[in-house]
């Protein structure tokens, strides 16, 4: 230990993090689910929309900078812009943590930024869906920007014959986690407006919200205090920003040059788009197509959460005996089983919802664990956050090109359903690159070992 920081001595074999270090890593799953499932899968979506619905005219048009959008597009819109800031940061905040080698303190200053504007919502009250807009915009980018430094501690943490279990655990620990704050919310919302919670719905989400900010905050902590820095870093010369975008470029130089690693980004990219997209728009879903009520909706989530725990438990099991490439292709094509009964769902029939949910949960976290573990396998030691930064771009809660494709089917047919099934084509395009990608010749051109199963 220098200051701190573990160093391997030149010529060794990397020194892989303790289970402590694991467990600490798996808290940081623990705390940012808080996001992505109470805020963008359950409550965003309805409240920025309600918030368009409350500004609308009578066409049912908000005009944000003069550009007429429905209001019922409003919220897949900003996902879609969202990530287009994410292109432009995450290059910049991985190249930062591996040149700096200061990866827990940008961990702890993005996931302060995320919690602070996701808390801020708080805020946002009848028509104010700027407001809304920008801050939900500010907190999804710094999600995605923590995200990216929270993955380039999996290489140092985790063999490459353990990483599918490690990714898999840490992916099960963040559903549990997710899964208890959605729990507490559910039984605020429906005991809200009663004697025993006297408060009205809207304010029963807005503290919904705060509470997944203080829960992503708060365990950050317990996270930060059992990691480690690996490395002095190699410095940043020239500015930090301008430094950054040299080094994307020498990033995407380096996925030019290894073609198969790229290939799988492409497949990601696709498939991902499509997860990502179902996801975010699931809620709004339920609500304007299916005419399903809030608290169907939180249940149906927290049934996700707990079935992806099992879900993601198993396929770590399932890709130590067949390999992670094998399982999620078959996750893959229940996705798209998934996309077709959406499509022919009833309306007000929640038992139809809540198989919906199960059928998502069973395969959402093995896909997203696995792709996770196995990517990591393709990149270059001492380049991970730069790596997975452009791994981020195509992750959860990023989507540009499946939100920009729901927002548009349903800006010019006004139809949810040709939404939903529009994503089939992201799915089917993403299954087919990711069969032709050679995951060994991807391990081999990043000069890693090979693991027993990919």
């Amino acid at each position: 230990m220098a200051g701190g920081v573990s160093v391997t001595p030149a010529g060794e074999a990397p020194a892989y993090g303790t289970r402590r270090e694991q467990r600490a890593w798996y808290w940081y799953d623990w705390a940012n689910s808080a996001f992505p499932t109470t805020v963008v899968t359950v409550f965003a979506g309805p409240f920025l929309t309600a918030a368009a619905e409350a500004a609308a005219d009578a066409s049912g048009f908000v005009h944000p900078l003069g550009i007429p959008v429905r209001a019922g597009a409003w919220y897949p819109y900003l996902v879609s812009i969202s990530a287009l800031f994410q292109v432009l940061l995450m290059p910049i905040v991985g190249a930062i943590a591996d040149h700096s080698g200061r990866r827990k303190f940008l961990l702890a200053a993005t996931t302060a930024v995320g919690a602070t504007m996701t808390a801020l919502l708080w805020f946002v009250t009848g028509p104010a869906y700027i407001l809304g807009g920008i801050l939900f915009l500010v907190a999804s980018v710094a999600f995605s920007c923590a995200i990216v430094v929270y993955y380039s501690f999996l290489p140092d943490i985790a063999s490459p014959a353990e990483r599918d279990d490690v990714s898999s655990r840490g992916w099960a620990f963040g559903y549990l986690g997710g899964g208890l704050v959605l729990a507490a919310n559910l039984a605020l919302f429906l005991l809200a407006e009663g004697d025993a919670i006297p408060i009205d719905s809207g304010t029963a989400v807005r503290l919904g919200i705060v509470s997944a900010a203080v829960w992503w905050a708060g365990f950050t902590v317990v996270s930060l205090r059992g990691l480690n820095d690996r490395g002095e870093g190699a410095g940043l010369s020239g500015g930090i920003v301008r430094a950054g975008f040299r080094q994307l470029g020498a990033t995407f130089r380096g996925l030019w040059a290894t073609p198969v690693t790229l290939l799988f980004l492409a497949a990601y990219l696709l498939y991902n788009d499509g997860i990502q997209t179902v996801i975010s728009q699931s809620s709004v879903y339920a609500d304007n197509e299916l005419r399903l009520t809030q608290s169907v909706i939180i249940v149906a989530i927290l049934l996700v959460q707990f079935v992806a725990m099992g879900g993601a438990w198993l396929a770590g099991r399932l890709a130590r005996r067949s390999g992670a490439k094998r399982v999620i292709i078959g996750s893959l094509f229940i996705w798209m089983g998934v996309l077709g009964y959406a499509f022919f769902m009833p309306k007000e029939v929640p038992v139809t919802f809540y198989v919906l949910a199960a059928l998502i949960g069973l395969v959402l976290g093995g896909t997203q664990a696995l792709s996770r573990s196995l990517f990591s396998q393709m990149i270059p030691a001492g380049r991970e956050a730069e790596y997975f930064s452009a791994y981020e771009i195509a992750d959860k809660g990023t989507s540009w090109l499946g939100a920009l494709i729901f927002g548009l089917a349903l800006q010019f047919t006004g139809s949810y359903r040709i939404a939903i099934i529009s994503l089939l084509i992201l799915f089917g395009l993403g299954t087919v690159l990711l069969a032709r990608t050679n995951v060994r010749t991807a391990i081999t051109e990043a000069g890693n070992p090979q693991p027993p199963k990919v």
